[in-house]
């Protein structure tokens, strides 16, 4: 959603579909004559949660077949999981495993079928000016699917235990062997490797048609995962440290031409759709929060002091590039916290009826373009409270493995947390979560 909004959105809802009162990036480049374009395997898009997204483009394609992604039908299919407690991860890792059996070669896997389409789009349209181009792939997303060419590379010899996954790791504390682990990473790799593969082509296409003359690239994702790092597996369910929240993103900007260079200005995916809005000269709208980055990329120069970063019901974080302060709820009930919405959809289904019948309708935030929304009482899946507030010095330490306590260094986190909270227009419910001081009128 902040690729499209470019503002931060987990201080008001869960996962969640566009809303009616949100500006889309693709859609505004739409409306002002350039052509848009999504290519992408996200199964996410098709769900209840994703539903309106694919509508902001000119055209879109789906490739199905990712995460246990409701594709193909085997009514008595016979296939082995590793059962856990989570009934829809079992679900899933069971369409998974029939999925699978369609799929024999890399180049029928869904990754390869959305570079491919991406890949078709470039050659049929690299002489027309004002096009953009989203090929999203769900890779290397775990599962970490992929065909033995590319297992081969990192050999280890070891096959798990039945009750445990091959290439699906749970969101849970690591209880598995050490040699587990590193099987687990191995299998990481290895779909690394194929994200290599694919993505290089998408290089040497731009090399064989020479656009990198005039057009943009953009490389990004939206979060990391945990490989046994602070001893947990994958994300949502622990702190949200550098492994997750302290992503890659690769720019080249034909105007500038800098290449084989690190900037170390402090930059968010919400800087990314006012950039392509600049890049292509529409102003943004007065609520997108992201700043260009022309100049960042030019020559560093900084778009901003410090950075909330974290997802709905956790721990709310915040950065300045030197120290990350990580506010956890101020009781274990983690209350209070609502859903302020307009789309009353999660990931895979509707609100239920249990949580509706509590909903209010309240007032605008200053963002809501004078639609009130709904307030639905909400509940994170993940406990923050346990962890407590951690804060790092993330030069000194960027693996994180010792939090300091230090009163002077937390009061100024503290200060830019909430200053930032205000410019979001947070629920003042949030600030009594957190157990922070209320913003003055």
């Amino acid at each position: 959603r902040e690729l499209h909004t470019g503002r931060y959105n987990f201080l008001h809802r869960s996962w969640s579909p566009l809303e009616p009162f949100d500006d889309s990036m693709p859609e505004i480049l739409k409306d002002n004559g350039i052509y848009t374009r999504l290519v992408t395997d996200h199964q996410h898009y098709w769900e209840d949660g994703g539903a309106t997204y694919h509508m902001r483009y000119n055209t879109f394609e789906f490739v199905r077949g990712q995460e246990g992604d409701p594709w193909k039908a085997v009514v008595d299919a016979d296939v082995a999981i590793a059962a856990s407690s989570n009934e829809t991860r079992d679900t899933l890792r069971r369409q998974d495993a029939i999925n699978r059996q369609f799929m024999r070669t890399p180049e029928s896997q869904p990754q390869a079928r959305t570079f491919d389409l991406g890949m078709e789009f470039i050659r049929e349209n690299h002489e027309a000016d004002n096009w953009f181009l989203q090929v999203e792939t769900f890779d290397p997303h775990e599962p970490f699917f992929t065909q033995q060419e590319f297992k081969n590379l990192y050999p280890d010899g070891y096959t798990p235990p039945p009750e445990w996954t091959d290439d699906w790791p749970n969101y849970a504390p690591v209880t598995e062997s050490d040699e587990y682990v590193q099987h687990m990473r191995y299998r990481y790799a290895a779909l690394l490797s194929m994200c290599d593969r694919y993505m290089g082509r998408v290089l040497d296409l731009m090399d064989e048609l020479a656009l990198w003359d005039d057009t943009m690239l953009i490389v990004c994702t939206d979060h990391g995962f945990l490989l046994g790092e602070h001893d947990w597996w994958a994300k949502n369910v622990q702190p949200w440290y550098n492994e997750l929240a302290h992503t890659p993103l690769f720019i080249w900007d034909p105007r500038s031409r800098i290449r084989n260079e690190r900037r170390q200005s402090l930059v968010q995916m919400i800087d990314l759709p006012a950039t392509l809005l600049e890049y292509f000269g529409i102003e943004r709208p007065a609520n997108m929060q992201g700043q260009p980055l022309r100049d960042t990329i030019a020559n560093d120069a900084s778009v901003r002091e410090a950075a909330l970063f974290g997802a709905h019901g956790t721990h709310v974080n915040c950065t300045d590039g030197h120290y990350v302060y990580m506010r956890a709820p101020a009781k274990p009930d983690n209350m209070p916290l609502y859903n302020y919405t307009l789309m009353v959809t999660h990931m895979r289904g509707h609100f239920s009826r249990e949580e509706l019948k509590d909903a209010e309708l309240v007032p605008p935030f200053s963002f809501t373009k004078d639609c009130p929304v709904l307030r639905v009482p909400s509940r994170a899946w993940a406990a923050a409270h346990p962890f407590g507030n951690l804060l790092f010095d993330v030069q000194a330490d960027p693996k994180q493995l010792n939090p300091l306590q230090d009163d002077t260094v937390e009061a100024m986190m503290i200060e830019k947390m909430v200053a930032l909270m205000q410019d979001n227009d947070s629920p003042l419910d949030q600030y009594e979560r957190l157990g922070l001081p209320m913003p003055s009128a």
